[in-house]
């Protein structure tokens, strides 16, 4: 069966039928509407900060290819183009509509990941990924025992952090902040935190990046705080198996049922509609910033 292209969001859509997730008989038409329905959501979590996206064009079960700047096939459309002072690699995307969101979906993107900072200012990041990234073997129970571990030393440090699942295997901790600190001075604080967790629990955590330090273990990903690095954003969806979907969650939702795989593209909506509160209504007030008392709590000589 095929369908005439249609519009999502004032985005004509060409090719709608395409499957995105043959297995699901997801397509690309149902994709962008999904991106539609989130888009109130999705947006301000994204909205002004450059993107990398994961292209798909022959759909998230074949291959796939990142990118960051406007190519051949990529079509700049409603998109934002962003030049850094340092950038030797041309201009990099961003959004700052639904419409836009939607018109990535159009141009293949399947996964949209975003840096840490808002433009204008790229020079200073207003947020912390902390990737909990575990070996694929490590039990759910183990990794909300060291969620939980993060947050309370987030917590001690007097900052406060916001929960998400990736979409894959582990969590992201976010940490928002006054834009005041450097890449350098972010990343570094990032890494004391990692090193922290990984020399409190060694047998749980470690912060060391080789595959071989991993086994039974998690990897505290510090290295998403570094300039032009970048995390996938909240409600994307992600390019496997279940068309999940990064979910921004309530602390209170950490518990023994595993929720990495819970929210996929066909879930979240529904989610949402019966949401009493967003779990992150406090995210964008929250006004905090790294100390020279934190970092010293760090061991930061």
């Amino acid at each position: 069966m095929t369908f005439a292209p249609g519009s999502i969001g004032g985005v004509v859509m060409t090719h709608p039928e395409r499957l995105i997730w043959p297995s699901l008989g997801i397509t690309k038409l149902e994709l962008a509407r999904y991106i539609g329905e989130v888009g109130e959501w999705m947006l301000p979590q994204l909205a002004n900060r450059p993107l990398t996206l994961l292209r798909c064009p022959q759909g998230a079960e074949a291959k796939c290819f990142y990118q960051r700047h406007p190519g051949i096939g990529a079509g700049a459309g409603a998109l934002g183009t962003f030049k850094g002072e340092r950038s030797r690699k041309g201009e990099t995307l961003y959004v700052n509509s639904i419409p836009a969101l939607i018109s990535l979906v159009q141009n293949g993107a399947v996964e949209m990941h975003t840096w840490g900072v808002t433009l204008p200012d790229a020079r200073h990041p207003d947020r912390i990924t902390l990737d909990l990234d575990p070996d694929p073997e490590l039990p759910w129970e183990k990794l909300r025992a060291a969620t939980v571990l993060t947050q309370a030393l987030v917590d001690g440090l007097k900052l406060r952090s916001f929960l998400k699942t990736t979409g894959g295997k582990g969590l992201h901790v976010v940490i928002p902040l006054v834009p005041r600190l450097g890449w350098d001075g972010v990343r570094e604080f990032s890494r004391l935190a990692a090193e922290t967790l990984a020399k409190a629990r060694p047998d749980l955590f470690t912060a060391k990046m080789a595959k071989q330090q991993r086994a039974g273990k998690l990897f505290v990903d510090y290295l998403r705080n570094a300039d032009a690095a970048s995390a996938v954003a909240a409600y994307s969806p992600r390019a496997r198996p279940g068309a999940t979907v990064s979910t921004p969650l309530a602390w209170e939702e950490l518990d023994k049922s595993d929720l990495r795989t819970k929210f996929a593209v066909r879930s979240v909506p529904r989610r949402l509609a019966q949401l009493r509160h967003d779990p992150w209504r406090d995210y964008f007030t929250t006004r905090q910033s790294i100390t020279a008392t934190m970092r010293r709590a760090l061991g930061a000589q």
